[in-house]
């Protein structure tokens, strides 16, 4: 490195005495310029040493500053080795004092094991003499009690099942006298002030609808020659047309009540037409069905409105208004929907649940029924069907699958539709049953009670909402009698179809009696 820096101060040195040279020549002439160039030569060999010479001093005072930065890395170096060495000491001492502590561990492992060993087997022996003298003990009881363990067990399990009978029939009858007499006075609080909060008229069942006539001369022109025109309002309307020996009156007949509606209406616009003919018929027939669908859209408004109900899918309007012309047991659906919507409110209203929500589940509980002569499935699939279809809310789905509980109700608000439904259904006048039907009610109730061991008569009283039934005292304890009344009343929800409420009574009588001669 020094040697460079001194070839390289030469050079320019020697360029600079050349030019001065150069430019000097001209001026003072050759011998001045000689002279001068003597001088600048030896200036320039004199600024070259001092050059040079702090070239030198420059350069042991950088070597000594490197040698220094050297020393200092290579002992700070040494440093970082001995404190690997120191924790790679460390780590190798914890390392063997683990390794101690794991041969400590499985040294005692070991001798746990084999004091496990030797108790294991000393309880397997001990099991084994165990059992020789349970089988020896088994077969002393057998030759005393002249049994075999298997007539034995079931001895056993024959007395503990009618132990237990005995006592959870005794249970449940003081679980279910707890209960009443907590559940009771609320109960009825709320049913009363529901009840007294509403009255509705008394309801009947019609399937059919009468006509009135202004004479008997417009039952001829009615069907018309050859009876096209008779034929011409079935076929529109499909409904049959009653037309007998009763004066001035004709009979329309149908299941669907919005047909039988249409057909009555075309035929009271078609005798204040005077003009019965097929093409007049279709056309009243057209203003009819217009004036039906427009009435049942409106009494759907005005449901909604009466019960506050808001944010209701538009298709689902017309079709809680077709519920105007629907009876079931000749209670009115759609009055029927509504009586059980406000129960149902005001029962929240004093449980504190949500009263909007439990008025709209109470309006559509029964909303299959208005087009369950149009599809498939009990008005309830229908129901839920349609619930789903335009988006309501699922405790409302759920309120309408469960309102006969056909599925359990997982809400407040489903059992409250539940109980306002039975109110609605069995309040004095509410519906009208026919005379076949009661009489097959009240055979099925007798046959259902008859049914179970133990009853020797059974009577369905009150119209069939209670039926008592007599028991044999030999076969039927007091405890046993409460489990039969259970039994009566699960089999009969499960396999009747009935409005309001049955009460089922067990009586059971023990008479003794002797003849004094």
């Amino acid at each position: 490195m020094l040697e460079t820096l001194l070839f390289f101060l030469g050079l320019v040195i020697g360029i600079a005495a050349g030019i001065i040279f150069m430019r000097v020549k001209p001026i003072f002439g050759l011998k001045k310029a000689r002279t001068k160039v003597k001088k600048l030569l030896k200036e320039a060999e004199i600024r070259s040493d001092q050059i040079i010479r702090n070239a030198q001093l420059d350069a042991k005072a950088i070597t000594l500053e490197m040698k220094v930065a050297a020393d200092k890395e290579i002992k700070e170096k040494k440093q970082e080795i001995v404190q690997q060495e120191n924790k790679l000491l460390q780590r190798e001492q914890s390392i063997d004092r683990r390794d101690i502590a794991l041969q400590n561990k499985e040294v005692l492992l070991d001798q746990k094991l084999d004091a496990f060993n030797r108790k294991s087997a000393e309880l397997d022996k001990k099991e084994k003499e165990l059992e020789e003298k349970i089988e020896s003990i088994i077969k002393e009881l057998e030759k005393v009690s002249m049994m075999s363990t298997s007539e034995a067990k079931t001895e056993l399990f024959k007395r503990v099942e009618e132990k237990m009978q005995q006592e959870v029939a005794a249970f449940i009858k003081n679980q279910e006298e707890e209960a009443k007499e907590k559940a009771s006075e609320i109960a009825n609080e709320i049913l009363g002030q529901a009840i007294q909060k509403y009255s509705q008229e008394v309801s009947s069942e019609k399937t059919i609808s009468v006509v009135a006539l202004p004479s008997d001369d417009l039952k001829g022109r009615i069907i018309g020659r050859e009876g096209r025109n008779i034929r011409a309002i079935e076929q529109l309307t499909g409904v049959d047309l009653i037309v007998d020996d009763t004066p001035e009156v004709i009979t329309v007949s149908c299941f669907d009540p919005i047909r039988r509606e249409i057909a009555r209406l075309t035929l009271e616009y078609l005798i204040k037409d005077g003009r019965i003919q097929p093409g007049r018929i279709e056309e009243l027939y057209a203003k009819a069905k217009n004036e039906i669908d427009e009435t049942v859209r409106k009494a759907g408004e005005e449901a909604i409105f009466e019960l506050g109900i808001s944010r209701i899918h538009r298709e689902l309007i017309p079709l809680i208004g077709r519920l105007k012309y629907r009876t079931s047991y000749g209670q009115n659906v759609l009055q029927h929907s509504k009586e059980v919507a406000y129960l149902a409110g005001i029962m929240a209203a004093e449980l504190g649940v949500d009263q909007s929500l439990a008025r709209r589940a109470g309006l559509l509980h029964d909303i299959g029924k208005a087009v369950d002569f149009e599809m498939e499935g009990s008005h309830i699939e229908i129901g839920v069907r349609l619930a789903k279809k335009y988006g309501e809310h699922p405790i409302v789905i759920n309120a309408i699958e469960s309102h006969h509980g056909e599925v359990p109700a997982d809400n407040v608000i489903s059992n409250l539709v539940a109980a306002a439904d039975t109110l609605s259904a069995a309040r004095p006048g509410a519906r009208s049953e026919t005379l076949e039907n009661y009489i097959k009610r009240i055979e099925q109730l007798e046959s259902i009670s008859k049914s179970f061991e133990g009853v020797s008569e059974a009577y369905a009283i009150q119209a069939g909402r209670e039926i008592r039934i007599m028991v044999t005292p030999d076969k039927i304890d007091d405890l046993k009698a409460f489990k039969l009344a259970r039994d009566i009343r699960e089999k009969i929800e499960n396999e009747l179809t009935y409005p309001g409420q049955i009460k089922v009574t067990v009586i059971r009588e023990t008479r003794a009696s002797e003849l004094a001669k």
